[in-house]
């Protein structure tokens, strides 16, 4: 039946972003109208009598007997919308799907866990995913077919071959759809493995190995176009750098943020980052923003600079940090998702400029502006209009045009300013103000690790005031968590990346205060995880909690892509928690894990890089610092100001008592600050100075092996 359908079907895997207006007399108005998702109520108004993804839209369509039309996609989904224009807007088309089908839309935001078990259908069936995702189900869920975009006639020949199918021949598609579902129950099969394997520096050098054949080290990011960003790739690459004293390491690292902080991906206007680049050469990015992408680079750049101390990485965090809080800020701590790359139905029409419009609002200051930018008068990207990028030094700029690099970068500032205002009055991007929850916590990590690397107040205060928003309003008071918060109500049952990433950012806090308060809410919420997430047959964690997973599959999110997997991000926090607390059985559950997925690490290392940053750390145990006293806060700091992988942060002022953890026990000294360096619960001699305790450090990293 695939070979058929692939003859009368022409599938294009497209995944790019936008939002149309709505009519303000609506003909029709469908079931998506209740619902708070912006991309949901963007359909609303469709003629085709859309429902939202729920136990009684299956009930009615096994009540009607009728097949299922699930479409997934998000707001800020260019190709998403082009569909809709041409297929749900059409009166005919709608026709046809409504006498016939109940269609389902889906938020793949909100819903990943249903976007999991449709996606592995169309990888499936097409070898290719993408959104808008389009799936053809059974009544009961079961997938028999599924593919991205369509245009308008390949959509009708698909809806009119199945209709005639379930007429004719329905037992066809009753197969196809049991064959679909069981390849999709064994895609993510993870089997448990005895954790009983070395660990060594050459298995870290093979793995990068690996990954330098396809980094791309003139240009940055991977060998390929398109490029997204990928934080956790570079992230390890720093760690392997920092472990392995190997320069080509940090070099892919340097190159891709410069690249990508000179490069259209980043808004050189009003900061932050797109969500990937369309060339190789990070010109021209896809201009939806998305709050996942901006925390994680956030973060990243933050490494960049403790590791480097370059200027431009500080600017860069610091840029992002406004544009986030200008553009992104919920209220409360809170942040929304995503900003369109759209606006006025053309993509990039709010970030691009022509040559003319440069020069009427910088006046004298557009001919220095136009070389810094590369603003040229045809255009550097289409019909004309031109992405800021940079190519030149600023001392090559400066000295062309007569300048100091000062009088030169003031020039610039001046600039920016002037054109941050009139870009503010143009007709902004379309925004999805769903705060969800597992991005959020993605915010107040980066937050919360940019204090430590700048030691600037404005970032713990955010870090805290997001975190706060999260035991508010995403934490109940049994510990179960929400997925989305808007207009005032959380919905949703989380998902174990919601978990995963708000105890990521609890441990991060917990190093950037000392408050224990943090350590003891992330070990309640691990344990919490634990009792209604862990599969205890292979170790790993299902996406979906035990109580609130009725799908045709109870899905694991394994692998690493854009954003790190749940059970990655689980992983490290139980390793981290069983360091910090000495509790054996997470260190246990962690080493399983990674077990599992080692032959996966060493094989495609860009798609398991979160994984293999545990694996790093097996390899070179992390440092237990502890530091008692006083001026514990000073010493933390100092800490803070470097990029130290392989060290794990604790310590208090030591009054009344040394707090609850073990490690501290019997190490505090009245009227002394000791810093102590220990590993694997064994200590150095206790020293009084930033300095001793780094060269204690340093001096122990040994390239080695270590059997966990």
């Amino acid at each position: 039946m695939l070979r058929i359908l692939n003859l009368i079907i022409l599938l294009a895997m497209m995944t790019f972003g936008s939002s149309p207006g709505q009519s303000q007399q609506p003909l029709h108005t469908n079931e998506l109208i209740h619902e708070s998702s912006p991309y949901l109520l963007q359909h609303a108004h469709n003629p085709v009598n859309w429902h939202p993804w729920g136990e009684k839209t299956l009930e009615l369509a096994q009540q009607e007997n009728k097949m299922v039309i699930i479409s997934i996609g998000y707001s800020a989904c260019h190709w998403c919308h082009v569909m809709e224009h041409e297929s749900f807007e059409d009166t005919s088309v709608a026709a046809i799907m409504n006498e016939h089908f109940i269609s389902i839309k889906v938020d793949r935001e909100e819903r990943p866990d249903v976007d999991q078990v449709y996606m592995d259908a169309v990888q499936l069936i097409s070898g290719r995913g993408g959104w808008p995702l389009n799936a053809f189900a059974l009544p009961d869920g079961k997938p028999f077919y599924a593919g991205t975009y369509f245009r308008k006639e390949d959509w009708v020949k698909v809806l009119q071959y199945f209709v005639d199918l379930h007429e004719k021949e329905p037992g066809k598609l009753i197969e196809q759809a049991e064959s679909v579902t069981n390849g999709i129950r064994s895609i993510d099969h993870a089997p448990g493995e005895s954790p009983t394997s070395s660990y060594s520096m050459e298995q870290l050098d093979r793995t990068f190995a690996v990954l330098k054949t396809n980094l791309d080290m003139h240009r940055g990011g991977i060998n390929r176009a398109p490029k997204f960003p990928m934080p956790s790739v570079w992230k390890y690459l720093m760690q392997y750098h920092i472990l392995g004293d190997n320069p080509k390491a940090l070099e892919s690292v340097i190159s891709t943020l410069d690249n990508m902080a000179l490069g259209g991906i980043y808004d050189q206007v009003g900061g932050g980052f797109a969500r990937y680049s369309t060339d190789a050469d990070w010109h021209v990015p896809h201009f939806e923003k998305m709050l996942y992408d901006n925390a994680q680079l956030l973060e990243l750049y933050a490494c960049g600079w403790q590791i480097t101390g370059d200027p431009m990485y500080r600017d860069v965090v610091y840029e992002t940090h406004e544009f986030i809080q200008r553009e992104l800020n919920a209220g409360e701590g809170g942040f929304y998702a995503a900003l369109d790359a759209d606006s006025e139905g053309e993509e990039g029409k709010y970030y691009v400029w022509t040559l003319a419009e440069i020069e009427k609002i910088l006046g004298n200051r557009a001919a220095i502006f136009s070389d810094y930018y590369n603003i040229e008068a045809q255009g550097n990207w289409e019909h004309g209009k031109n992405i800021l990028f940079r190519k030149k030094t600023d001392e090559k700029i400066a000295e062309k045009h007569g300048l100091t690099v000062e009088e030169m970068k003031e020039t610039i500032k001046q600039g920016i300013k002037l054109l941050l205002e009139e870009r503010a009055r143009r007709i902004a991007p379309g925004l999805d103000d769903k705060v969800l929850t597992s991005w959020n916590a993605l915010m107040a990590r980066a937050y919360a690790y940019s204090y430590q690397a700048f030691t600037d107040p404005v970032f713990l205060e955010k870090a805290l005031k997001s975190a706060r928003f999260l035991e508010t309003h995403a934490i109940g008071d049994d510990l179960q968590m929400t997925r989305n918060h808007k207009n005032g109500k959380s919905t949703i049952p989380a998902f174990l990346d919601d978990y995963a990433f708000t105890i990521s950012a609890f441990l991060e806090l917990y190093r950037s205060t000392f408050d224990e308060y943090w350590l003891k809410k992330a070990e309640a919420l691990t344990d919490y995880t634990l009792e209604h997430f862990l599969d205890d047959k292979t170790g790993m964690f299902f996406y979906t909690h035990d109580q609130h997973s009725k799908l045709i599959v109870r899905k694991k999110e394994i692998a690493d892509n854009v954003i790190p997997s749940s059970n990655s991000e689980m992983a490290k926090n139980l390793f981290q928690l069983g360091t910090y607390l000495y509790r054996e059985d997470l260190l246990q559950v962690s080493r399983q894990m990674l077990q599992n997925v080692r032959e996966d690490i060493h094989q495609n290392p860009f798609y398991y890089s979160n994984w293999a940053i545990l694996e790093a750390n097996m390899v070179h145990p992390p440092f237990e610092v502890v530091i008692l006293g006083e001026d514990f806060e000073k010493i933390r700091q100092s800490f803070g100001l470097k990029f130290l992988p392989d060290v794990l942060i604790s310590g208090g002022n030591g009054e009344g008592g040394e707090g609850d953890l073990d490690l501290h026990k019997g190490k505090y000294l009245d009227g002394e600050t000791m810093i102590y360096v220990c590993r694997d619960r064994i200590c150095k001699l206790p020293v009084r100075e930033f300095s001793e305790a780094m060269e204690q450090i340093i001096n122990s990293r040994v390239p080695g092996s270590s059997t966990q």
